[in-house]
């Protein structure tokens, strides 16, 4: 019996053991197997990625006081009327003849551009190209010198949990390279630009990071880094890049003209919730309803219709409004995408032309000059090009505030970019010029009545 009950055990023994030895387990057998290192991959890319130093010259208003004889025997000469604003990020070379994608929250505002290469040399850099929309610019380095690129990559082609590397300048201190995956696909709820659609990764991202580049373990770009989620203001593992297919398309536009124009869908489109599955019957919340149609609009023409909810683009599923706006951003002009939709519990696909968003009206862009609530404003008449350059919703028509100048009257008042102007004073504004005569009016009271992200306000301004 002993023998048996020794048999038995030893028996079972093999057979726990058996799952362990499937494992295929082996200890490395040589150095070089032992040796495992991202280096040559860093090698490989670092030369094409650099650090982007910009700045500005702010003038202030000088107090009529320091001009005081008086007040300057007894403090000298005070009130310095200029300062410098700076701002530190990275950048990536995309073409040998010096071409540098950043983000465009790095050179927002700024005049003057230098970009330091890995081996530590400057050179002066102007800004070729500012795309707000997608937080992305693009800068020409001043040298008739070839630099070396980053081979541009597929961002559709990634998955969850491939491994991924940052580089860029955090903080100042230099170039840096950190390690991670790529920890989600298709966030759009960071919000940082209108393509609100990023790679999220843990690979470490600090402020500087900003405009570097996200390669895979090919060395090929996946995305610029942009932004990050903090609480702290350092690295917790949640950092997001631009996919480099929508980096493409800014790079082709600063290739061809610096002026980037993408497909207009002609529609207005609203996330899929619970309750709104629930109500057209959807099995779970996902694509992007049509709340509207333009007429005549690329979406219109394909037959597609108001309450109709997008569920994918060329094949390619959507999950939201941002999806499908992305889907058809990274596309180039010409030719048409085929859309895949619900309709009433059936599903359609519609093909829609690529075309760009017309610009009619023409904008007749003025800047208000005279004393009044928009001196200092960039206005511009209301068409779909203008709408979809300024996100507006909801719009077809009307004056709209494309820009204030800083520290201008209209800047101060709090007149936004993006304010559609509906009246002054009781009068209709319907073009710029409308605007520009009504600003010209010397009142003692200004009545505004201005749309702003779809809320109607009115103000009253002493004249």
């Amino acid at each position: 019996m002993r023998r048996l009950a020794l048999a038995l055990a030893l028996s079972l023994a093999a057979v726990a053991a058996a799952p362990a030895e499937t494992a295929d387990k082996t200890v490395p057998q040589s150095a070089a197997e032992l040796h495992f290192s991202f280096a040559p991959v860093v090698k490989k890319v670092r030369p094409a990625v650099v650090n982007v130093y910009a700045s500005r010259v702010e003038r202030r208003a000088r107090n009529p006081l320091f001009d005081d004889p008086i007040f300057r025997q007894f403090f000298g000469d005070q009130g310095d009327e200029s300062r410098v604003a700076q701002s530190l990020g990275s950048g990536v070379i995309v073409d040998p003849s010096g071409l540098v994608v950043t983000n465009h929250h790095v050179i927002e505002g700024m005049t003057d551009v230098k970009v330091a290469l890995s081996d530590r040399r400057e050179f002066p850099a102007k800004i070729v190209l500012r795309d707000p929309r997608t937080d992305l610019a693009v800068l020409k380095i001043d040298s008739s010198e070839r630099f070396p690129v980053l081979e541009l990559g597929d961002s559709d082609a990634i998955e969850v949990g491939d491994i991924a590397l940052a580089i860029g300048n955090p903080f100042g201190v230099g170039q840096t390279v950190t390690q991670g995956i790529i920890s989600a696909q298709a966030r759009t709820e960071a919000g940082v630009n209108d393509y609100g659609f990023f790679i999220q990764t843990d690979a470490a991202i600090n402020p500087g990071n900003s405009g570097g580049a996200l390669v895979d373990l090919e060395g090929k770009l996946i995305g610029i880094n942009s932004m990050i989620v903090s609480r702290s203001g350092g690295s917790v593992g949640i950092g997001f890049a631009i996919p480099v297919n929508m980096v493409k398309s800014v790079i082709y536009a600063a290739q061809h003209g610096g002026v980037v124009r993408r497909p207009w869908f002609g529609a207005s489109l609203q996330d899929v919730t619970k309750d709104i599955a629930d109500s057209i019957g959807l099995e779970r919340p996902a694509g992007a309803l049509i709340a509207d149609v333009a007429a005549d609009g690329p979406a219109a023409q394909a037959g597609l219709k108001r309450g109709d909810v997008v569920t994918a683009v060329d094949g390619q599923d959507v999950d939201d409004a941002a999806g499908v706006g992305f889907r058809l951003g990274v596309k180039p002009l010409g030719g048409a995408a085929t859309v895949t939709a619900l309709r009433g519990g059936k599903t359609i696909t519609a093909s829609v032309k690529l075309i760009a968003a017309p610009e009619k009206p023409p904008r007749d862009a003025i800047r208000i000059k005279t004393r009044s609530p928009f001196q200092g404003a960039l206005v511009e008449n209301v068409s779909p090009a203008v709408a979809e350059e300024l996100s507006l919703q909801n719009v077809e028509e009307g004056v709209v505030v494309a820009e204030t100048a800083p520290d201008s009257l209209a800047a101060n008042l709090g007149i936004q970019k993006g304010d559609v102007v509906l009246k002054v004073n009781g009068a209709k504004i319907g073009t710029t010029h409308d605007l520009e005569a009504a600003a010209n009016q010397r009142p003692r009271l200004w009545d505004l009545t201005i749309q702003r992200s779809g809320q109607v306000i009115r103000t009253r301004i002493g004249g």
